[in-house]
């Protein structure tokens, strides 16, 4: 992520991580003690500002009080809790009971902060504490503060990577994230993530009302529901470094509804875990979260895109990340995704090529449902998008959206949707060559609405390669590879096909045998 302070970010990451390293604790152990000492500072950091305004305001008619921070949306940290006190100490004294002492402090005058903030700093040596305090306290600041929410990005997406699979649990690559925000257009409402991680959908979708000159404060409000302790602790967090209030819960999503969702949200954004199986279906019977039925596939996959789609009011629209498998899965799963497209809810479905993702490398589909869009001239359309050939090498091992391409991918769907177009990335280059009349057109190989008819015909599948078809004249650069992956995943389709069938011919032995017994 670039950065308008010289690569700041990089520069206190790889003092961090060498000072990780020389201390023997694994990524795991270290990621959330340090996330939490960026959170201190910029909580320290923007209480400082608001005491130096109001006790500039109050003169000597009254003391100023906590009330009077919270009343500004300011944490009230106490005397002992800020960063600057405790830089202040000699370090012979600073330990990591020290640091602990401090978040419990925040935590007691701040409800909304209640078991939230890491409280392991023990299992630090006093050395590399006190060396890491001085690092952050090095960070200069922006007048917004901006800058600590950009740190503590960076850092999450770098102790994402150190953690592989772990690390995937809690973080969404970023690049993925901006896309889907930019297609589902959170102006203002209510945004719920039922796997919010470390609330990555929220933050960017701040981004998106900050870019558009309005208040995220003003405008939305944030619900989250994730099962993991330490994640919810990192969300909190997140959501503090970067100005934001929400209600973030720690529960099971696929059994609890914690925020009593049916019908609520304007928006829904999720990266869910892909292909989960022994979900207990016996406790869902009677949830209402699961309007078209239960699948009878041992896959959590339509679970999750019906907790989605429930959840939307009657103009919500819902941004996810699916498994490549669910757009052509078979036998009750696809009668789940007739009935949606006949309720003319999916309005997009954009193909993501391999290696955007820290923990696995094969490609994914990027789900989009509009509640609104029955209404309007797209009712009995669907656009596909294959975005496998946009992105940006980082490495050789892992992919990303550049600004500009996230621009102009979320153009052509506002091109396809009659909306005006954006141009803050200079992606009117791209949009210009592929669409000169400003005017949405198929163009073979990226993208093709397709009607109703058409998804019928082709079994209703939600592949954009069904529909799209090739890129003409496209130079054949053949990558063994990434070629491997995709057959992987053809494999893993025409598996799921054939378990369909095989469930399919079983219920039909059954019935001719209870025929038979009749």
């Amino acid at each position: 992520m670039a950065s308008g302070n010289g690569d700041i970010e990089k520069r206190l990451w790889a003092t961090a991580d060498e000072l990780r390293a020389n201390s023997g604790l694994k990524a795991s152990e270290y990621s959330t003690p340090v996330l939490g000492l960026i959170f201190l500072r910029y909580a320290d950091y923007k209480f400082t500002l608001a005491e130096q305004l109001l006790k500039g305001k109050s003169g000597s008619r009254h003391d100023v009080t906590k009330e009077d921070y919270q009343a500004k949306g300011i944490l009230f940290v106490p005397q002992n809790s800020r960063f600057s006190e405790i830089l202040k100490l000699p370090e012979g004294t600073i330990t990591g009971q020290t640091i602990n002492d401090a978040m419990k402090a925040i935590e007691a005058e701040n409800s909304n902060l209640k078991d939230a903030l890491p409280k392991n700093y023990s299992s630090i040596e006093k050395t590399t504490l006190v060396e890491l305090l001085k690092l952050i306290s090095s960070i200069s600041v922006d007048k917004e503060g901006d800058v600590f929410g950009k740190i503590y990005e960076y850092f999450l997406s770098n102790f994402a990577s150190s953690e592989g699979a772990k690390g995937g649990e809690f973080y969404t690559p970023t690049s993925l994230v901006k896309l889907i925000v930019e297609i589902i257009e959170p102006y203002h409402g209510r945004i719920l993530d039922p796997a919010c991680g470390s609330g990555g959908m929220f933050v960017q979708s701040a981004h998106f009302i900050e870019n558009h000159q309005k208040s995220p404060d003003s405008e939305i409000y944030v619900y989250g529901e994730e099962k993991t302790g330490d994640t919810v602790r990192l969300c909190k967090m997140n959501l503090a470094v970067h100005g934001l209030e929400g209600d973030i819960r720690e529960g099971n999503t696929y059994y609890e509804d914690l925020h009593n969702s049916t019908g609520k949200f304007d928006f829904v954004m999720a990266n869910p875990p892909f292909n989960v199986d022994k979900v207990d279906k016996e406790r869902l019977k009677d949830d209402p979260r699961f309007p078209i039925g239960l699948p009878k596939t041992d896959n959590g996959n339509y679970l999750w895109i019906q907790i989605f789609y429930s959840a939307l009011n009657a103009t919500g629209r819902a941004g996810f990340v699916m498994a490549n498998s669910a757009a052509d899965a078979r036998s009750s799963e696809l009668e789940i995704r007739r009935q949606l497209i006949e309720n003319k809810v999916v309005d997009a479905v954009v193909s993501i090529g391999p290696n955007f993702f820290y923990t696995v490398t094969l490609p994914c589909t990027l789900w989009f449902l509009d509640k609104g869009k029955s209404r309007t001239d797209r009712a009995d359309k669907v656009l596909f998008l294959d975005a496998r050939n946009i992105f940006r090498q980082v490495d050789r091992a892992h992919r990303e959206f550049t600004s500009q391409q996230i621009e102009y991918v979320a153009n052509i769907v506002r091109l396809y949707r009659g909306e005006g177009t954006e141009n803050k990335n200079d992606s009117d280059i791209l949009l210009n060559e592929k669409f000169p009349d400003g005017k949405y057109i198929d163009i073979s190989g990226l993208c093709n609405v397709a009607t109703i008819q058409e998804i019928e015909n082709q079994g209703w599948s939600l592949n954009p390669g069904r529909y799209v078809g090739v890129v003409e004249g496209k130079p054949d650069d053949f990558d063994f590879k990434e070629r491997l992956e995709e057959l992987n995943e053809e494999l893993e389709k025409l598996n799921i096909e054939a378990h369909g069938l095989e469930e399919r011919i079983a219920e039909n032995v059954l019935n001719l045998l209870q025929r038979n017994l009749e």
